[in-house]
């Protein structure tokens, strides 16, 4: 009987388990026949609203295959493409429709990852915005660092009664494993070449090593320079002021946040809401708020040139006129093979490329990267066809947030490259790693044997360590493989090997100090890049872009779907020991991606998060 009801339960849950899923998958459907089908119904405003800006709609690079918050499912996370947010923000500087902007929502909220180079393009589209005479506002209640750095950029400034500015500086605080590696008996080895090459020491070590620490803290220190100099402009307070207030408060409650200027006022929501209806009027069907729009819903209205360049963004497929410009973006880890989302599949990209380089209707090609790096093969192979590509049309690279070592090994050979002074970029190097579960396997009884016919057929083995002999050999590749990432580099740049060599060595550049050694041509973000090659290419003031990577196939977008549906219960956990796992879970799926042919990779120091 105990059987029985033992069989009964685990059925009973097993059936509610599998209706929940069915549900879910039956919801995806309808939200993805919604999101295809309904896409002759453009949103609409009234005139003299509102462009609203919320902070919580992640910022990210690359259009994605689907918005998966626009899905009827709770909990999902809502995205915004980049280029979407400052195209609207200037479009809207000139359309008599859009009154003003509010700024509201944390980024912190919707665990959004954009970095500094990002905010900092989205604070220049608001300074377009206001340049036109029209007012930016922004609502607060309980800031980081980012969001009072977009904030900051807006004439008016509102912080909650009972919120709080939290801007203590930026620090950057990896996790390291080698201890519980040796706990657990998971052998790793390691070859690299470079000073500075520091990617692998989470793995390998219990603390920074003082070469990663030192150029950490030169990297920190540059971002935060300009974090400073950029928000002591917009409030008009003396660099040195801001910093010692700083490092007095770190933390700021509306009085001393009023005090110290970084505040006009403090007001409670209902309080801003109501200001806003006095200036708008009701928004259609309400008596609660103003006239508004979003910006994403602004970005599928607009139409028009983005800005100085007259770039017009077009949907999938793109323009047939020849007047295109292909931007294509290269987001994420490198990885040999097709990748999958969020990853840049060197196969796929490649063959991306070669399509635009075929294309006579694409007059030039902007390379926008955000991407640690990965793969050095797979970097390789990607650089190949952009080498190919210059030699057919004009090729520009337009840096993220990160674009750094196989990220800045693709990038070397752009025609000009732009970077933001918050762009982690450099990081030529390169290294190796080997792991095996010999003390593992043993602890658990288990172990191998083998027969062979070379002296090194069995080198890849993760039985055992690495002979010396064995450990030669890779190194002997590593070396290799790095005097080819210093020659591609002089090459592609036009400098000195002697010169690469000096201010390689591994090491982490912020996009200022980059620019200043020669590794970027010019500080600016995605719309001067854009616009440099506009007027490069020849192209008139009417031409169109076409972004790549193309949206997916449905089976795809089903897939990805799942994908973020099935990590659902660990996003919302905001339990200390959640937030452990879910930063362990994430270091460590870093290595999922580690599938280079060789064993070489061309990579950002791993766990490199600036807070």
């Amino acid at each position: 009987m105990k059987n029985f009801w033992t069989s009964l339960l685990g059925s009973l849950a097993a059936m509610v388990i599998f209706a929940a899923v069915v549900l879910v998958v039956v919801l995806g459907f309808i939200g993805i026949a919604v999101a295809v089908g309904g896409g002759d119904r453009q949103p609409t405003f009234a005139k003299g609203s509102y462009l609203v800006l919320d902070l919580s709609r992640a910022i990210t690079d690359a259009p994605g295959a689907l918005d998966l918050g626009s899905l009827p499912i709770g909990g999902l996370p809502k995205t915004i493409q980049l280029h979407d947010v400052t195209r609207a923000l200037r479009l809207a500087a000139n359309d008599s429709r859009v009154a003003g902007v509010l700024i509201k929502g944390s980024l912190g909220a919707s665990g959004a990852s954009s970095g500094f180079a990002t905010l900092r393009e989205v604070r220049a589209a608001l300074s377009t915005f206001r340049a036109a005479g029209k007012p930016v506002r922004a609502y607060l209640t309980n800031a980081g660092t980012a969001d009072y750095y977009v904030a900051s950029a807006g004439g008016e400034v509102v912080l909650d009664p009972f919120g709080v500015i939290e801007m203590p500086g930026l620090a950057s605080e990896p996790m390291f494993f080698a201890q519980a590696f040796e706990k657990y008996g998971v052998g790793i080895q390691v070859t690299r070449v470079g000073k500075y090459k520091s990617a692998i020491e989470p793995f390998t070590r219990s603390d920074m090593s003082p070469e990663s620490k030192e150029q950490l803290q030169k990297l920190l220190g540059d971002i935060w320079t300009d974090v400073v100099a950029q928000i002591a402009t917009s409030r008009a307070i003396p660099p040195e002021q801001l910093q010692a207030l700083v490092d007095a408060e770190g933390l700021l409650q509306p009085a001393k946040a009023k005090e110290a200027k970084l505040i006009d006022r403090s007001a409670y929501l209902d309080e801003v809401i109501a200001d806003l209806i006095k200036e708008t009027g009701l928004a259609a069907g309400t008596r609660k708020t103003f006239k508004q729009i979003d910006v994403a819903d602004y970005a599928k209205l607009a139409t028009g040139p983005d800005g100085p360049g007259g770039v017009a963004k077009t949907g999938e497929g793109g323009s047939s006129s020849p007047g295109k410009l292909a931007l294509v973006y290269a987001e994420g880890e490198i990885v040999d093979g097709e990748g999958g989302p969020g990853e840049i599949g060197a196969a796929r990209y490649a063959r991306e490329i070669r399509q635009l380089r075929q294309d006579n209707s694409v007059k030039a090609i902007v390379l926008r990267i955000n991407s640690p790096g990965g793969s050095a093969t797979a970097s390789e192979a990607i650089q190949r066809e952009l080498r190919l590509a210059r030699g057919a049309k004009p090729v520009i690279v337009s840096m993220g947030d990160y674009a750094a070592s196989g990220g800045y090994w693709i990038a070397a050979y752009g025609d000009r490259i732009f970077a933001q002074p918050g762009t982690i970029t450099g990081s030529i190097g390169v290294f190796g790693v080997q792991f095996d579960i010999q003390k593992l396997a043993r602890d658990f009884g288990v172990t191998f044997d083998r027969v062979k016919t070379g002296e090194f057929a069995d080198a890849s083995t993760i039985s055992r360590p690495k002979t010396p002999a064995e450990l030669a050999m890779v190194q002997k590749l590593v070396d290799w493989i790095y005097g080819e990432f210093i020659r591609k580099v002089a090459e592609g740049r036009k400098l000195p090997a002697a010169t690469v060599e000096e201010i390689a060595q591994g090491r982490v550049w912020s996009g200022t100090e980059a620019r200043r050694l020669g590794l970027v041509d010019e500080i600016g973000g995605l719309g001067e890049a854009l616009s440099y090659t506009a007027t490069k290419a020849g192209l008139g003031p009417n031409y169109q872009i076409q972004e790549f990577p193309v949206k997916s196939e449905f089976s795809e977008l089903l897939q990805q779907m799942m994908n973020e549906l099935a990590p659902l219960g660990a996003r919302s956990a905001q339990a200390p020991q959640a937030k452990l796992i879910q930063s362990l879970g994430r270091e460590l799926k870093v290595l999922e991606t580690l599938n280079d042919p060789q064993g070489v990779y061309a990579r950002l120091p791993f766990g490199l998060g600036i807070r």
